[in-house]
């Protein structure tokens, strides 16, 4: 089942200074933040600080931002999407099969991440970037290695 469908914000890796941006600008409360150095073991030292996700909460909104990352190239333009948190890693698979038929685009196959056990984005066949995302409290991969 569907559960929000939230704005999630993609920085040109200034990631950090993004979130205390949009926290003072919203009166935001900063929810968690996560460096691509705290989840990944071997992330180079020049990506360490880069924001891998951060959750704002805005009068019970959530809104989430990363940084682009040292392996993509930044675009304008594409750099705000629509997250779609769903409340199992099945109902993610059903509407990331869904929304993948015909993509224009898939650029994360529906997988296990630190954050989730079922995330994927795409650009589906109308253009538009979505990112599929099983929101499960407490979840955290022990079997993400990257």
């Amino acid at each position: 089942m569907i559960k929000s469908i939230e704005v999630y914000l993609v920085t040109d890796n200034n990631g950090l200074e993004a979130v205390e941006f949009y926290k003072n600008v919203f009166d935001a409360e900063v929810v968690s933040c996560l460096t691509y150095g705290q989840a990944i073991p071997d992330t180079p030292a020049e990506a360490k600080n880069l924001v891998l996700n951060a959750n704002l909460n805005i009068n019970g909104i959530r809104m989430q931002i990363s940084d682009n990352g040292p392996q993509f190239e930044y675009v304008q333009g594409t750099n705000m999407t629509a997250c779609i948190q769903l409340d199992s890693a099945e109902a993610a698979k059903v509407l990331y099969d869904k929304l993948a038929a015909d993509a224009q685009k898939i650029d994360l196959e529906l997988q296990e991440t630190p954050w989730s056990p079922a995330y994927g984005n795409l650009i589906d066949k109308f253009g538009m970037n979505w990112q599929i995302n099983a929101d499960i409290p407490g979840f955290v991969s022990e079997n993400v290695k990257f």
